[in-house]
């Protein structure tokens, strides 16, 4: 089975072939059910199969491309996306992601980037999934008493601010009116960390939209989708010209796989009810935390016990 492994030229290393392909196909299935690029969990596995972490991350953000093109096409011939909305949230993106781009540069030149990425991704995971899956455990209440809290949050803080912003427009496929400096706000914030962290950023942006900007959930997947497309473009342009930690032979063994999973989740993602959608990616993202952050506490030869190492 030797002839089945492939070498790695920027990661340095061997890996399976059917390895890559599998993570390729679960990452892009994931990226149609549930609008997300699939980085927040590819990143973190690519990590344990031995890739560094700068160079999963980079390698992660390109076959994310293809994921998101696959999953977008998808959900825009099923009506679910809404271009304003993405288009002010690409710009954002951009403008985040080329701020990330250099920050990670001066990071590995002080030798702090494999810890900042993997510090990030706990923190956010953490915080995202905790979020999430308190929201969805909310949602089976009553349908009264969920009516009158949404209406008390929605009040609060954010929407305080949102009126407070001038150039309010009405987006019309998600039914809501909104500066148009909030969504580039958010985007930039979510473009900084897709660079640090390798991801689209959609795991950030779906619960974004749907809790903060309360768009509908099938809106939501497919302009997270248009919006992490083009974020990882630009991510990616940046990390091969100014870092050069892109591995294409990562990115395209996962990409082969990547872009027929997201057709496959674009359609179940359209049966699936919101709240099954919101309490099952929840689930996954405070998984994928945890191994992270046992990566980070344990000792290293206890880690090395656990599987069977000297």
């Amino acid at each position: 089975m030797a002839h089945l492994y492939v070498y790695l030229p920027i990661a340095g290393i061997s890996v399976h072939i059917l390895l890559l392909l599998g993570l390729g196909l679960m990452v892009g299935f994931l990226s149609g059910l549930f609008g997300v690029g699939g980085g927040f969990l590819l990143t973190p596995l690519l990590m344990m199969i031995g890739i560094s972490p700068t160079v999963a991350a980079a390698s992660d953000a390109n076959q994310i491309v293809a994921a998101s093109t696959s999953g977008t096409y998808a959900h825009w011939r099923l009506g679910n996306v809404d271009f304003k909305m993405g288009i002010l949230l690409v710009i954002g993106g951009i403008i985040g992601g080329t701020l990330g781009v250099q920050l990670i540069k001066i990071l590995r030149a002080v030798g702090n980037a494999d810890f900042v990425i993997k510090i990030t991704y706990v923190v956010m995971l953490g915080i995202i999934g905790t979020y999430m899956f308190q929201e969805s455990l909310k949602n089976l209440q009553p349908r009264g008493v969920l009516q009158a809290r949404a209406g008390r949050e929605a009040k609060s803080w954010f929407a305080r601010c949102s009126e407070a912003l001038p150039l309010r427009i009405h987006f019309t496929k998600s039914g809501i009116t909104l500066s148009i400096f909030m969504p580039l706000i958010l985007g930039t914030m979510v473009g900084v960390l897709s660079a640090i962290m390798g991801v689209g950023g959609g795991f950030i942006m779906v619960p974004v939209m749907v809790y903060l900007l309360r768009m509908p959930m099938h809106v939501v997947v497919g302009t997270s989708l248009f919006q992490v497309l083009f974020t990882c473009i630009n991510v990616t342009f940046m990390q091969s010209y100014y870092n050069h930690t892109v591995d294409l032979m990562v990115a395209l063994l996962l990409l082969v796989g990547s872009t027929s999973g997201a057709q496959v989740g674009a359609r179940i993602s359209n049966r699936l009810r919101a709240d099954q959608l919101k309490i099952i990616l929840a689930s996954i993202v405070l998984l994928v935390m945890i191994k992270m952050a046992l990566g980070l506490l344990l000792h290293p030869s206890m880690m090395l016990s656990y599987k069977g190492g000297h």
